[in-house]
């Protein structure tokens, strides 16, 4: 039986997944998560087999959840499910740590395909995402660009470009704002911008905000 933990913060998500895998025969919905805080607190008081993850839910969320998650447990296997299709959100994910990703369009059978196939330690890619990771890999200018951050840097990119200041930034994922400051520091050097209006043309032109 693979023992799934749900991280959704929207109920009637929550309540569609767990009507789907009831009826499947070796799936158990073994837990719910309406924030990232929540993920982390099920993960002590409890086993799980895989981590149904969405990318936006407050408090840590996204490429630092998914990177917190790999921190507590290294194997335990992460599956994001999200609405974010763009192919720079789904190589970020599975750079810090995530074993699939799947859009929330995905169909029934495709979902509980990628349950089974990571919960046993394999990697699942949206088929509609796959043409564009196999072809972006050769990409040189994204490459150059970046996939050259971390993942703590990618997730500060795209908090910059939403719009969120150093400090809210530092609010939200539990980091001092000079932390921030250092980590927005390196990405601006590591991409070659000049000011913070290059940084929210870039994030915006590849669907990178948050």
């Amino acid at each position: 039986m693979i023992r799934i933990l749900i991280a959704d913060d929207h109920a009637i998500v929550i309540g569609g997944l767990k009507q789907l895998l009831a009826q499947v025969d070796d799936v158990e919905v073994a837990g719910e998560a309406n924030t990232g805080h929540q993920v982390l607190d099920a993960l002590v008081r409890d086993r799980f087999d895989l981590v149904l993850l969405d990318m936006n839910m407050p408090g840590p969320s996204g490429i630092d959840l998914i990177a917190r998650v790999r921190s507590h447990d290294a194997d335990l296997p992460i599956l994001v499910l999200t609405m974010h299709n763009e192919v720079q959100v789904a190589r970020a994910a599975f750079k810090a740590g995530a074993a699939g990703y799947l859009t929330k369009d995905t169909e029934p059978e495709v979902l509980i395909a990628a349950i089974r196939k990571t919960a046993a330690g394999g990697k699942f890619i949206d088929p509609t995402l796959v043409d564009q990771l196999v072809f972006d890999a050769g990409d040189g200018q994204l490459e150059a660009a970046h996939d050259k951050l971390s993942a703590r840097e990618f997730h500060v990119l795209a908090l910059l470009a939403s719009g969120k200041t150093v400090n809210e930034i530092a609010a939200d994922l539990g980091l001092s704002s000079k932390t921030v400051s250092t980590h927005k520091a390196r990405l601006m050097q590591k991409m070659n911008f000049s000011s913070n209006a290059d940084l929210v043309r870039y994030a915006v032109e590849r669907g990178l905000a948050k």
